[in-house]
Formats: structure tokens, C-alpha cells, sequence
């Protein structure tokens, strides 16, 4: 049976904490621009589909607000504290989401206004849907070698931001080319779904699982916490 790792070591773990913090930060930077643009550019073309995206882009920032919080303690001790009321937030956070994007979805589908073409809101969906990714793993990852349920949740986040992203670009590029309005809200009914079942996830502390800290005997933890070729114990939907 292959040894399980006991955690990173204070200095490694003090290295994530920062990244984490930095890509965080990144996170809230970007959506606050993302969201004014978002709301300006939808009000223009009246499209309830980029005002959705500004506003999703919003709870976003409360996502990432909320991993901020915890991560800005000095002592890692009241960090783990922390992480249980962070997950609330998030799973919250996804809700929310998911509620707003059911609602305007229906909205849009029962044809509640025609939107102009935005290229404006082409440009952003497109930039978001590059960067957005890239910001979800980098976190993803820290998160996991942390053992940080929190991080990976934000992360989670951030991930269905960008399947927002592609879907709002799909939206506004047909509508502008082909008029086919209802494609944005029928893909944003699936996104909805997701959204519940992440957030779900995050209030029952899903989707990844803790690495044992340095304190904690490799002959305490049970064989079928045994690792899988992923780094993750077995039983975790964290990979």
C-alpha cells in the first residue's frame, strides 16, 4: 500500500496560502471589471443576457470575497476554522445563481424583449471565456494540495463562470448572425442545474478532501482513505 502523503510542510503551505490569496484577488479584479462592463454594454443592446452575466459576474465576487476572508488569517489554525462558514457562503453564492439564470432564462424564452447585436458583449464573453480557466485550475490546483475545500469550491465557481461564457458567446453571436434568441436561455437552464449541484456540493463540504495534516499518523487514517492515482483519497469526487 502506498504511503499517504502527510500534507504540505509549513513552508509549502505557507506558498499556496499566497497563491491562493493572489489568484483570488486576480478573481475579484476581473469580475468587477467584467460585471460593469457586462451591465453597461447589456442596457445598451437590452439584453438580458449580458445584465445576467454582470450579475453572476457579482456573485462571483462574493465567492471569492468569501475565500479572501478566510485566507486573510495570519494562523492557519483559524483558517481551517474558517472554511466551513466560507463554504456556506459559496454554496449560497451558487443558488443564487442558479436561481437568477433559471428565472432570466424563462424570462428570455417567453420572448420578453428582442436584444440587439452587442459586439461589445461578444468581445467580453470571449475574453472571459480565455481567462476564466486558466484563473479556475491555478486555483483548483492550490487548493488541493492545501486540502483546502473552500478553494477548490471558489474554484468551482469560477469554472461555471466560464461555461457562462461560452454560453452568453453563443447566444449573442447566433442572435446577431442567425436571430436564433432562444439559444442563450436554453443553455443557461442547463447551466442553472449545475449550479444547484454545486452548490449543494459546497454545503456538504464536496468535491474535495482535506490532506491530512503533518500531525496526523499516516497509521491513524483508514485503508480505504488510501490515496488514488490522483493525488485524492478514495471516495472523493475532487479529481
Amino acid at each position: 500500500m502506498t504511503a499517504l502523503s502527510t500534507g504540505p510542510a509549513p513552508a509549502r503551505r505557507d506558498q499556496l496560502t499566497r497563491r491562493i490569496r493572489l489568484l483570488v484577488a486576480a478573481t475579484i479584479t476581473y469580475n468587477v471589471v467584467e460585471a460593469i462592463v457586462a451591465i453597461t454594454a447589456g442596457t445598451l443592446a437590452s439584453s438580458t443576457a449580458l445584465i445576467g452575466f454582470g450579475l453572476d459576474s457579482v456573485i462571483e465576487v462574493s465567492s471569492a470575497a468569501a475565500v479572501a476572508w478566510q485566507f486573510s488569517a495570519p494562523d492557519h489554525a483559524v483558517r481551517e476554522a474558517r472554511e466551513e462558514t466560507t463554504l456556506r457562503i459559496i454554496a449560497v453564492s451558487f443558488f443564487a445563481l442558479a436561481a437568477y439564470v433559471a428565472v432570466d432564462a424563462v424570462r428570455a424564452l417567453a420572448g420578453t424583449g428582442e436584444a440587439e447585436r452587442s459586439i461589445l458583449g461578444i468581445v467580453l464573453a470571449a475574453l472571459s471565456l480565455l481567462v476564466m480557466p486558466f484563473l479556475s485550475a491555478a486555483q483548483r490546483r492550490a487548493g488541493r494540495e492545501l486540502g483546502s475545500l473552500s478553494a477548490v469550491a471558489d474554484s468551482r465557481q469560477t469554472l461555471l463562470c466560464t461555461y457562462l461564457s461560452a454560453v452568453l458567446l453563443a447566444g449573442l453571436v447566433l442572435n446577431a448572425t442567425l436571430g436564433w434568441s432562444w439559444a442563450d436561455p436554453a443553455a443557461a437552464l442547463v447551466i442553472a442545474v449545475i449550479a444547484v449541484k454545486e452548490g449543494r456540493d459546497a454545503w456538504q463540504g464536496k468535491g474535495c478532501c482535506a490532506t491530512p495534516t503533518a500531525a496526523t499518523p499516516a497509521s491513524a487514517i483508514p485503508v480505504v482513505a488510501a490515496a488514488d492515482g490522483c493525488g485524492c483519497r478514495l471516495g472523493c469526487d475532487c479529481c
